[in-house]
């Protein structure tokens, strides 16, 4: 009987990283992946515990997938993930439809826990083994194929912001070896790679020490870009409180993409302290002040946290002031939502219909800027790399040096290779435009 294996995956880039590495693993065992989800053998779910509600969507999920297997062999059921770790115990007890329960260092464990499977046996694996697992997948093929391809170098968080369950989930900050990441580069190249994207909770926290020499991640972006293979770099997500002057002055490299994704999460410094970010709104504009003074290219994208308990309309005004003053390229906001376990979760909420109204505004506002910076490019020729044809349609997808979406026609032929495209007209999301065939194209 032929082995398969699903996979969802809930939430952020490393998310998917892993669920990839995950499969790469499980193809030592004889799985194969199916897009169908009334077909697996075996089916995971790769949970996220960052956003609102996200213990129950992985419970609705669960109960979708009861009702596709009703009158079906039921499938090994692994819930994989930050809900895993956090909820454990929890989960089994809750929902007997769950198999296994793995937390995001123990994805080494998978296909041990898969071959050795037992019905009513429950398991539950969230220890924090982050050497274990890393020295694991060193020896794993990568399947993966991508024009654009994830790399983790850093996970684990130590910072403890009072919102966050990233401590809790992902463990203590934790640096992969130089050489490791770099052999992984050469992995990626070999199966198609043009850009790498580096990853971690805090990537520009990365550290590693070797030989009485220290790495950081200015270290491997300069490394990387030395791959003749490799057209494009870039790296996320990082914290305000480790971008160093070494790691700023990197953005005079030509490889590394003009864009960093830096939260901030509010505008004001009362409630930056009330969050434990360890940093200032002042703090914020001179790393981005010195960002512009280095390369005027760079543009910034950001998160921000509406309504966090105690926030004032002062302090709210003050958030809308600083996305005035710096113009976000892109953003992401919420409104603050409790976890469990975290600081933040003891403290009274701000009254929903406040929450809502403020939010509505910084979205229009930041949603604003979003559309005049994709403005901007319309009547311009820009790089793009190009990354897929679209479903069913003879169109193709690729990104800007902004990570814009472009979408234009063109044949496949141009996959893998930066092309010029004239930008005719754009919406909030993407570009649209032509590609300019008489314009000479340079290998991606």
């Amino acid at each position: 009987m032929e082995k398969k294996i699903y996979i969802k995956t809930f939430g952020c880039q490393m998310n998917e990283y892993d669920s990839n590495r995950i499969f790469d693993s499980l193809k030592n065992i004889g799985y194969k992946k199916t897009s169908e989800q009334d077909a697996a053998n075996c089916y995971i779910l790769n949970t996220c515990h960052i956003r609102d509600k996200a213990k129950e969507k992985v419970y609705h999920e669960i109960g979708r997938i009861k009702k596709i297997y009703k009158f079906k062999n039921k499938p090994i059921m692994i819930v994989a993930g930050c809900v895993a770790q956090a909820e454990n115990q929890e989960m089994i007890k809750r929902e007997p439809f769950i198999d296994a329960v793995v937390g995001p260092q123990a994805y080494h464990k998978i296909n041990e826990i898969i071959m050795n499977f037992e019905k009513n046996l429950k398991i539950e694996e969230t220890d924090f083994d982050t050497v274990g697992k890393f020295n694991y997948f060193d020896n794993i093929n990568i399947n993966s194929n991508k024009i654009s391809s994830y790399l983790t170098i850093q996970e684990g968080c130590d910072k403890f912001c009072n919102f966050c369950v990233v401590p809790y989930t992902r463990g203590p900050e934790f640096s992969r070896p130089f050489k490791k990441i770099l052999s992984e580069t050469e992995k990626l190249i070999i199966n198609g790679a043009k850009e790498i994207i580096l990853l971690g909770q805090n990537v520009n926290a990365y550290n590693f020490e070797e030989n009485s020499k220290k790495y950081r991640l200015s270290n491997l972006i300069n490394e990387i870009s030395k791959y003749s293979e490799i057209e494009r770099i870039r790296f996320i997500t990082s914290h305000p409180r480790d971008m160093t002057d070494d790691l700023i002055s990197c953005y005079t490299n030509k490889k590394l993409m003009p864009l960093l994704h830096l939260p901030i999460q509010s505008g004001s410094n009362k409630i930056l302290k009330l969050m434990n970010r360890k940093h200032t709104v002042e703090h914020y504009i001179e790393i981005y002040n010195n960002l512009k003074k280095i390369n005027s290219q760079v543009e910034i994208s950001s998160d921000f946290i509406i309504s966090y308990p105690g926030e004032t309309n002062k302090d709210f005004l003050d958030t809308l002031d600083l996305i005035d003053k710096i113009k976000f390229i892109n953003s992401y906001s919420f409104i603050f939502s409790p976890r469990p376990g975290t600081v933040a979760s003891k403290l009274k909420l701000i009254d929903k219909d406040v929450s809502k109204e403020r939010l509505q505004i910084i979205q229009k506002k930041l949603f604003d800027n979003q559309k005049f910076k994709n403005k901007s490019f319309e009547n311009r020729i820009i790089d793009v790399l190009v990354e897929n044809k679209l479903k069913n349609q003879n169109k193709l997808f690729g990104r800007n040096k902004y990570m814009n979406s472009v979408i234009f026609e063109g044949s496949e032929k141009n996959i893998g290779k930066i092309t010029k495209v004239k930008i005719e007209n754009s919406n909030q999301n993407n570009l649209f435009g032509k590609i300019l065939n008489n314009t000479k194209e340079r290998a991606a």
